[in-house]
């Protein structure tokens, strides 16, 4: 472990949510990080925990003592060796993490999720069934004039969405701050979060967000000029319902956004399909375009690389006859309910709260050095973004930003633990892998 004197880094990414922030300024003074500018509630929790871990000793454990890197590497090479169907769970790393994560599926015949696969499939359900018209965050910076916000107030899940993506006046078009509007349908947690620079608030239309997907297809009739029977629609009055649909068809670029995490009832990929069906609709009047948003622990990063390797996102088996997708039986809690896993590799370096479910399999563990958690290996690795350099996608899934490395700590990244386990399997248990039996 390294400490060196007080060094201040100006432009440095934030891995702690979708928006990837690249503008912060961070001072490490003898391991210890601070950020002097661009802070947020995330991000502040994000450096506060990964400065935790300096007081915790982050030590690999087998079975809740302390061991080597080494042995904890063995320890959990031969846990695998004697694994038939391992299940690759967590997966809360950067993409080189991501990628060793996939290698050692490969290689064990193992299936893969994410801990925020649950929210990612109500996209993913919409996306594979119908499509979608979606827009980028650089273009809502530079041309949005009109933003919905589908059941969410967004800022609670990216606190700095305003300020970077919607306040500004530097942009391509002329489009100032002050030009713009907020509408909030649904059950925002806190619409003063929207607030713009000159003090206007978000005019909120509120339901339960149980009722967006019925509201939605209100709104879509009425802006194609079909009547809405009733006074109102899910306790929304059809008056004001029709006058946003007037706005949304007025505007130049109107933007319809989304936090699958904020959607948290069954089915809520209907809401979702809704607000895609009334974006669709909107495009034959105006330009619009739906915002999926959410990218927490390189969940959006997961689904690249897994879709790169497979054909197909998480919940992907790693067979030796080639991938195999199930969206509902490779999901982590069923699988592990249903015995169909003989080991758990849990992999959060993140945040050291996600821990993995409670399961009697055996289970390694590379986490957050910051991490209590009782499992058979535990191995501490460097947080990403602080402890180790690599790549995150963005949350609208057009830039991969490149991670730096603040400090040297001592610690390993997820890419150097899964490849030192992909090693330390080889000789014992030659594997075909995915790669190579496609090759056949």
């Amino acid at each position: 472990m390294s400490h060196h004197p007080s060094e201040t880094r100006h432009d440095v990414p934030c891995s702690f949510c979708g928006l990837l922030c690249d503008d912060l300024s961070v001072t490490t003074d003898h391991g210890r990080v601070r950020i002097d500018a661009g802070a947020c509630p995330r991000a502040t929790a994000g450096f506060d925990a990964a400065n935790r871990a300096l007081d915790a000793g982050a030590t690999p454990r087998i079975k809740g003592q302390a061991a080597t890197l080494e042995q904890a590497i063995a320890a959990a090479a031969e846990m695998l060796r004697g694994a038939r169907a391992p299940l690759f769970g967590g997966n809360g790393t950067e993409l080189p993490g991501m990628r060793g994560v996939m290698d050692l599926a490969d290689a064990t015949g193992g299936t893969v999720d994410h801990m925020n696969s649950y929210s990612m499939f109500r996209n993913f359900h919409v996306l594979q069934n119908s499509g979608w018209v979606v827009t980028s965050l650089s273009e809502v910076r530079n041309r949005a004039d009109l933003l919905v916000c589908f059941g969410t107030d967004i800022a609670s899940r990216l606190p700095r969405f305003y300020e970077r993506c919607l306040w500004v006046d530097d942009t391509l078009f002329g489009l100032r701050a002050e030009d713009r509007e907020v509408v909030m349908l649904g059950s925002p947690k806190d619409p003063s979060l929207a607030t713009s620079p000159a003090g206007r608030k978000a005019e909120v239309l509120a339901c339960a967000n149980e009722d967006l997907a019925e509201v939605a297809q209100a709104l879509r009739a009425l802006v194609a000029g079909r009547p809405v029977a009733g006074d109102s629609v899910a306790g929304i009055a059809t008056a004001d319902l029709a006058r946003l649909a007037d706005r949304l068809k007025a505007a130049k670029y109107g933007v319809v956004a989304w936090v699958t995490s904020d959607l948290d009832f069954d089915h809520a990929e209907l809401a979702v399909q809704s607000a895609c069906d009334l974006v669709r609709e909107l495009n034959a009047h105006t330009r619009c375009n739906g915002l999926p948003l959410g990218g927490t622990d390189g969940d959006y990063t997961a689904h690249q690389v897994c879709t790169w390797q497979t054909g197909f996102t998480v919940r992907t088996r790693l067979s030796a006859s080639g991938p195999q997708h199930d969206p509902r039986a490779f999901d982590t809690d069923v699988v592990l309910a249903n015995g169909a896993a003989d080991a758990l590799v849990w992999v959060s370096s993140f945040d050291p709260g996600k821990t993995p479910p409670s399961t009697s399999i055996p289970t390694v563990v590379i986490g957050h050095p910051a991490m209590q958690v009782e499992c058979d290996v535990f191995i501490p690795v460097g947080v990403p973004g602080i402890d180790t350099a690599g790549h995150l996608f963005r949350t609208d899934s057009s830039v991969a930003v490149p991670m730096r490395k603040l400090r040297d700590v001592g610690l390993p990244s997820v890419a150097e633990v899964t490849a030192a386990i992909r090693a330390a399997l080889q000789p014992a248990r030659p594997a075909v892998t995915t790669s190579e039996a496609r090759a056949c």
